[in-house]
C-alpha cells in the first residue's frame, strides 16, 4: 500500500511540475511567474468564398492589427473530434414527442443519415483562440527599483495581492480591447473566456481522453482544499 501511494505522489508531483498555472480568477489566468493571460475565443471566416476585394480587405485589416500591437500574442487552433451523442439523443426525444406521422418518419430518417455520415469518418470541430499576455516586468511605467524587487522574488512563490492584481487587470484590459478591436475589424467575432470556461478549456486540454466521459463541476460547486 505504501509503495502504491508513493508511486501516486510521484506522478502528481511530475504533473504539477509542468503546469505553469498558479490560479485562475476573474476571467484571467495567473501564471507561476506572476504574468497574466487572457484567452479570447475567435470565430472563423470562410476566406475562400469571399471576393477578391473582400479578401484584400481582410488581409489589410490583419496587417493593421499586427502593426498596431506592441506585444506578442499567441494564436492557438484546437481540433477535436465532435461528439454528437447528445445531439442524437435530443433528436430521438423529439422523434418520440412528434405527433405528425410524416414528421416522425422524417426525423427517424434524419437520425439514420447522421449516424451513417459519422460512420464514414470522424467529424472534427475546430476552435480558434488568441492568448493575450501581460508581463509586469516589461511594463515601462514601472520604476527600476520596483522591477528589481519583483525580479528577485522566486517565481514559484509569487502571490498577487488583490490591489496589485486589479492594477494589472486594468493594463490587461487595455490590451484585450486593442486585440479585440483589431480582430473584429477583420469580420470575426471575439469573446473573452470567463473563469469557468478557462477551467474547462485547460481541463480538456490536459485530459483529452477522460474529459469527454467525465464532466467538470460548475465553478460554484467546486470546493478547493488548501
Amino acid at each position: 500500500m505504501a509503495q502504491r501511494n508513493l508511486s501516486k505522489n510521484k506522478i502528481t508531483t511530475f504533473t504539477q511540475q509542468y503546469l505553469n498555472i498558479a490560479e485562475i480568477k476573474d476571467n484571467t489566468v495567473v501564471m507561476k511567474d506572476g504574468t497574466l493571460r487572457v484567452v479570447l475565443l475567435v470565430s472563423s471566416i470562410n476566406f475562400a468564398l469571399k471576393s477578391e476585394d473582400e479578401q484584400n480587405a481582410v488581409i489589410d485589416s490583419y496587417i493593421r492589427f499586427l502593426n498596431n500591437i506592441s506585444f506578442t500574442v499567441q494564436i492557438v487552433i484546437q481540433s477535436r473530434e465532435l461528439n454528437i451523442d447528445n445531439y442524437l439523443q435530443y433528436l430521438k426525444e423529439k422523434e418520440k414527442e412528434q405527433t405528425n406521422k410524416l414528421l416522425k418518419v422524417q426525423t427517424a430518417d434524419y437520425i439514420e443519415y447522421i449516424k451513417e455520415l459519422t460512420s464514414l469518418g470522424k467529424i472534427m470541430n475546430k476552435r480558434f483562440y488568441v492568448i493575450v499576455p501581460y508581463d509586469p516586468l516589461t511594463d515601462k511605467h514601472k520604476g527600476f527599483f520596483s522591477l528589481l524587487g519583483e525580479s528577485l522574488r522566486p517565481a514559484t512563490i509569487i502571490k498577487l495581492k488583490e490591489k496589485t492584481f486589479q492594477r494589472y487587470q486594468e493594463m490587461m484590459q487595455r490590451r484585450v480591447e486593442s486585440v479585440s478591436g483589431g480582430l473584429e475589424s477583420m469580420g470575426v467575432a471575439v469573446a473573452r473566456l470567463d473563469t469557468q470556461s478557462l477551467i474547462e478549456l485547460y481541463y480538456k486540454t490536459y485530459n483529452p481522453e477522460t474529459s469527454p466521459n467525465q464532466d467538470l463541476a460548475d465553478l460554484d460547486k467546486l470546493r478547493v482544499e488548501k
